[in-house]
């Protein structure tokens, strides 16, 4: 209900105006107006929206709450637009307004969404009209090379997919950049048992598998911590790699593309898009961050390095916080490679324009790092005042123990173990079902029904849940054919897709709804919804709003169906109940997509 949402507004702002004209045109003169605050109603007893602004008006004014909100219905009541989208508004408490849309209003809304694919959501616009929208940079996934993506990677790969589809439905241009971690001193020591475990893949166009990645850091890890020669060769490696040596450049390479390929069968599983762009892509602009950051006489040498330190964020000792950006041997780190990607994201984008919202997608435990990132990016005047660069944190996935989630021998767990074992617990669940019912379907369609519901239900488990806080994984729950999982979603969309087909093309429909029962009327309400939720996301990047709509709507569904036939209604109602059925399949369909989950026909 945007499009209502926003005309009211309006119209209320009008009212305030004019009943208070003295108190408007000071405001103006302040550079500010009288706020109405219209929000949603939070009760369906309230109505479809609640004017708030009376209370806070009532300091301005020094009128008594109730009495203003009694001026502005006055002055509301006298516009006939108003009028023909509200009922009479009603004054509670101490002073809130309670307006409830008409139901003939609600109807064109809902007639006006069945053939629109956008299910109402407005697409973004520059405020200055015929100007392209600048790009919005989604940074996330991030892993390391020669290190096995694993679950830690999995709040940040699922969040930041979710992310990037929702901005690119409201008709963003979205770059989706996987900022790989294939640079910095540990290729050392990878080179170094390259060359010593796998020698002629330096040698052979062939492809040489290196096997088991994991394993292979591992023991050049313990090569590197127990051989003073290995240690040696490794530091002459890193040299050598830095300064263009072909033959470490060609190990390097072999190393990175076999972490591609091993990444890449993740995301084939998650259906995750991306576009690489690596630590390495920034080799070449690191040096003209440290000159930059000199000119403008930001950089301090301390012990050796060279830093910004920031009054805007305190270290422990109360003293500015000195962020490091060259070390002292003259070698770079992760801040000089942020400040260098963010400088060029900024104003070095292919396109010829920065971009004009960036958002990192990265673990709380980087908070502090992105936050001082973003301090010596604005103090050398990088981000331009329309630009939001911010960071999108989230919490640890946790065993039931409340622990962090590890094996039982207290390894991180890998994540293709992790995807394999949630297919495996609904495939047992689908077979057990399926006995259980007399049913015999074929092995693909088990194959592929529990593939879609395991993988769907790690990604919703994930989502479902307030990205900055911790949560607590358990294959049980997330399975669970009951409350706000991927599998009791994907049931009702079942549900409701068969009962689509049965109904086939809607006859006597005619863009005439009748609605006579109170379950309509609450669905049609939870489906218009829809486009303020998608908007709500955008601007507060958490996907967890759009997992609470979709089990709210899926309920109002199941209330829906529960009380009043749909099939055997007889007509105009049984054509307006099946238009609320395919606006329900629709709404959940585009929902569940902007999740990255992937729906089924069947169950």
């Amino acid at each position: 209900m945007h499009i209502i949402f926003q005309v009211l507004t309006k119209q209320i702002q009008d009212a305030i105006n004019a009943s208070f004209p003295k108190a408007a045109l000071n405001a103006r003169k302040e550079g500010s107006f009288l706020n109405p605050q219209l929000v949603q109603a939070s009760k369906p007893e309230f109505g479809d929206f609640q004017m708030n602004g009376a209370l806070t008006l009532s300091k301005i004014l020094k009128k008594p709450p109730r009495e203003i909100a009694e001026i502005i219905v006055i002055q509301l009541k006298k516009n006939k637009d108003f009028n023909n989208i509200c009922l009479a508004p009603e004054i509670a408490g101490p002073g809130f307004i309670n307006l409830t849309i008409k139901n003939s209003c609600l109807k064109k809304e809902l007639t006006s969404r069945l053939n629109d694919d956008l299910l109402g959501v407005p697409q973004a616009k520059d405020e200055e009209e015929n100007k392209q929208l600048k790009p919005i940079i989604v940074d996330f996934s991030s892993p390391n090379i020669a290190k096995e993506m694993h679950v830690g990677h999995l709040r940040s790969t699922i969040i930041g997919d979710s992310i990037a589809r929702i901005l690119k439905f409201r008709g963003h241009q979205v770059l989706r950049l996987n900022h790989v971690g294939d640079w910095g001193t540990q290729f050392g020591m990878l080179i170094t048992h390259l060359k010593n475990v796998a020698p002629e893949a330096l040698t052979t166009a062939n492809f040489v598998n290196l096997g088991d990645l994991v394993d292979f850091y591992r023991q050049a890890k313990k090569n590197f911590d127990e051989d003073q020669y290995f240690q040696k060769c490794s530091r002459e490696e890193v040299v050598k790699l830095q300064q263009g040596n072909q033959e470490s450049i060609k190990a390097w390479k072999l190393l990175c593309n076999q972490s591609r390929n091993a990444f890449q069968k993740i995301y084939n599983r998650l259906d995750i898009k991306l576009d690489e762009r690596g630590e390495s892509f920034y080799n070449p602009f690191l040096k003209d961050v440290i000159d930059e950051l000199s000119k403008l006489g930001l950089l301090i040498k301390d012990n050796g390095a060279q830093c910004v330190f920031l009054n805007e964020i305190k270290g422990k000792d109360g003293n500015p916080l000195g962020i490091i950006v060259q070390k002292s041997d003259g070698g770079f780190n992760y801040a000089t490679t942020d400040l260098a990607a963010i400088r060029y994201r900024l104003n070095d984008l292919p396109n010829g324009d920065g971009a004009g919202r960036i958002i990192y997608v990265t673990d709380a435990g980087q908070s502090n790092h992105f936050a001082s990132v973003f301090q010596v990016a604005k103090l050398a005047n990088w981000i331009p005042k329309d630009c939001k660069v911010e960071h999108v944190p989230f919490g640890l996935v946790q065993g039931e123990d409340g622990k962090k989630l590890k094996t039982r021998s207290g390894e991180t767990i890998r994540l293709k173990d992790l995807l394999d074992e949630a297919i495996d617990r609904a495939k047992i669940d689908i077979e057990r079902r399926l006995k259980e019912e007399g049913r015999k379907e074929s092995l693909d369609f088990i194959e592929k029904v529990s593939s879609t519901i395991g993988i769907s239900a790690v990604k919703y488990a994930d989502l479902s849940q307030n990205r900055i806080t911790n949560y607590q994984f358990s294959f049980d729950r997330m399975l669970s054919l009951q409350g706000n999982t991927a599998p009791y979603l994907l049931y009702a969309l079942v549900r409701i897709a068969g009962i689509n087909r049965k109904g086939g093309e809607i006859k006597n429909f005619n863009n005439k709804l009748d609605f006579n029962n109170e379950q309509e009327w609450k669905l049609a309400r939870e489906i218009l919804k829809f486009d303020e939720v998608i908007l709500e996301v955008e601007e507060q990047l958490l996907p967890n709003r759009l997992c609470n709509y979709l089990f709210e709507l899926s309920q109002a569904f199941n209330r829906f169906y529960d009380h009043i036939p749909i099939l055997k209604a007889s007509e105009p109602s049984k054509s307006s109940r099946l238009v609320l059925c395919r606006l329900t399949e629709k709404t959940l369909k585009k929902g569940l997509n902007l999740l990255g989950i992937s729906t089924l026909e069947r169950m």
